[in-house]
This record gives C-alpha cells, sequence and structure tokens, in this order.
C-alpha cells in the first residue's frame, strides 16, 4: 500500500534546496560538502565524504549523488555512493541501508543531516541488517582483512 503524501501549497522543493546549500556554504563540516551538479539543476547534487580519524576509512573521500523529489523535504531523497565502497550497510552498486534514508526520515532533515549520519555510519555501521554481509561480519572478527577489501575497491573521487 502506497502512502500519500501531502505536499503543502506553495511548497518549492528548489527554495527549500537554496536554503540548504546557503547554510552548508556558510557554516561547513569538515570533511563534508554537497553541492548541485549545476545551477540549472537544483535537484540533482554530489557530495563528498571523508573518512572519520580512527576508522578504517580515516582521510579516504568516497562521492555520493543525491537526488531529490518534488515531494522533498516530505520524503527522503535518493543517495547512493558513487564511490566504490566496502561497508556493512552499501551494497555493491552504492546502495545504502540506513533508516533516516527509508522509513525514519522526517522532514526535519537536511542535506547536513544525511552526510553526518553516513560519516557516522564509517565509525559504527548497523550490523543487524547488512547489505553486504561480508563485510559486516570482517568488521565484527577482522579488522585487518575488512581494511584490506576497503582498500582494494577504494578509488579516489576526481575533483
Amino acid at each position: 500500500m502506497s502512502r500519500q503524501i501531502h505536499v503543502p501549497e506553495g511548497h518549492s522543493v528548489v527554495k527549500r534546496l537554496q536554503s540548504e546549500l546557503v547554510q552548508l556554504m556558510m557554516s561547513p563540516t569538515p570533511g563534508l560538502s554537497a553541492f548541485p551538479n549545476n545551477e540549472d539543476d537544483l535537484k540533482n547534487w554530489s557530495g563528498v565524504i571523508v573518512g572519520p580519524e580512527e576508522t578504517p576509512y580515516e582521510s579516504l573521500k568516497f562521492k555520493i549523488s543525491l537526488h531529490f523529489p518534488d515531494s522533498y523535504p516530505y520524503v527522503p531523497p535518493k543517495v547512493k555512493f558513487i564511490s566504490p565502497m566496502w561497508h556493512p550497510n552499501v551494497d555493491m552498486s552504492g546502495n545504502i541501508c540506513l533508516d533516516i534514508l527509508k522509513d525514519q526520515w522526517s522532514a526535519v532533515y537536511n542535506v547536513q543531516t544525511i552526510l553526518l549520519s553516513l560519516q557516522s555510519l564509517f565509525e559504527e555501521p548497523n550490523n543487524s541488517s547488512p547489505l553486504n554481509a561480508v563485510a559486516a561480519e570482517l568488521w565484527d572478527k577482522d579488522m585487518v582483512e575488512y581494511k584490506k577489501r576497503l582498500m582494494s575497491r577504494y578509488e579516489e573521487p576526481e575533483e
């Protein structure tokens, strides 16, 4: 059964995304960035997440794509890793299993919330609901092998 989403009259996804872009530029978070792919289309963004210190991802850069539906922020954007990723909650196609991008989404969330949540997955994956079961098992049992697999898939994103 699909849910009808009520979008308030006069709602503009573009206005919302413009204000989020200003917020990201005015108070950037170290290691996180996201911008529209071009100025004529504010609904398609690219982002970069730098792995946090003291994690297997430390200093590694990963590119993501964000596609915002017309009903954003009442419906979450489609977010995917473009960079090859090795992570318990990311499949080999870059699809992400993260509750706030699915059933726990709220209109109070924004691009910054998404970036911070993805970065925190690098520190604490949700191994109880893995998309990559091998990565989840290695995270728990063999961090040396985990890091090897991560580095074998890693590609520095082009600027």
